[in-house]
């Protein structure tokens, strides 16, 4: 009896005794001196201040220096809705393919072991390596007049350059890694024990992929897409050199952006660049959601 009862009283111990040392930790982590913590703060405030508040205000206020009027007037002008519509329809096409490749590209990585896996590895960050203006000028050697495939192109009156497909490839090559790099990590620390007992009880390849591997990598999904999306609205070195610049048919916001500011059109050029500041906030908000859901989904699967 006494010796259950010793045990009973001595059970606490261990978390106390966590508690304790993580509260020793925490304390260590303020051993600095007040006015070193002080410096170290103002410097990083000052950073942000100066490198990503002050441009996004300046940007803004720029774009309504002439009133609200002049503002929608660049916004809803013909150039400007179609630099709109043609990055939204880039970046939709982008991006659907990058999340197909992604899946599938993390996939074979995280669940399978193929000769090769390295080499694709290094293939999906190919891009993070390479400039984005050599990626266009890539595009340019393979489908432009002199081309590899220029006569073939000419003589079956095909438009690659200077049209959305030229565009739409360039942004996508240049985007590719984002889906493909957020989910890889991923499945491959859920590991496939869930996979295999799916498939032990009868499941076939794509009912395991849409029931059981789709549902615990959904928040990654979307975190990629985020990441693409942004970056796919935003080119603009590889999408320069394969647009061709023509006014109100292959230019982009970015382009559109620079086209404008180089005319003295100030206001046009910062309205069309607070669309894309926007759509960075936005990008900032969903991604740091998106980063706690995964957190949890991590810490869930921890316990």
């Amino acid at each position: 009896m006494t010796m259950q009862i010793a045990d009973s009283v001595s059970l606490p111990a261990p978390d106390a005794k966590a508690r304790a040392q993580a509260a020793a930790a925490r304390n260590n982590l303020r051993t600095e001196p007040r006015a070193v913590r002080i410096v170290i703060i103002a410097l990083a405030m000052t950073f942000l201040s100066v490198f990503v508040v002050l441009p996004l205000v300046v940007v803004f206020a720029q774009a309504f220096s002439r009133g609200i009027l002049a503002y929608l007037a660049a916004l809803t002008d013909p150039e400007a809705l179609s630099a709109i519509r043609l990055t939204l329809l880039v970046a939709a096409i982008s991006v659907g393919l990058n999340l197909v490749f992604g899946l599938v590209a993390a996939w074979a990585i995280a669940k399978f072991e193929f000769p090769g896996k390295t080499f694709l590895i290094t293939l999906i960050d190919l891009p993070f390596s390479v400039s984005p203006v050599i990626s266009g000028l890539v595009f340019v050697l393979l489908f432009g007049a002199q081309g590899y495939f220029g006569g073939w192109l000419r003589d079956h009156d095909v438009q690659i350059l200077f049209a959305v497909a030229g565009i739409a490839l360039a942004t996508t090559f240049v985007t590719f890694p984002f889906v493909a790099r957020a989910l890889i990590p991923l499945m491959q620390e859920q590991g496939t024990q869930e996979e295999e007992a799916a498939i032990s009880l009868g499941a076939s390849g794509l009912q395991t992929f849409f029931r059981v591997t789709l549902p615990n990598i959904k928040w990654g999904v979307l975190y990629g897409v985020l990441l693409c999306n942004a970056r796919a609205m935003g080119e603009f070195g590889a999408v320069s050199v394969v647009s061709g610049h023509i006014r109100g048919e292959t230019n982009t916001m970015p382009l559109l952006v620079e086209i404008l500011y180089n005319e003295y059109q100030f206001v046009a050029a910062f309205a069309i660049a607070s669309l894309l500041a926007m759509l960075a906030l936005i990008t900032l908000i969903a991604k740091t959601v998106l980063e706690n859901h995964l957190d949890e989904g991590h810490d869930a699967s921890e316990h």
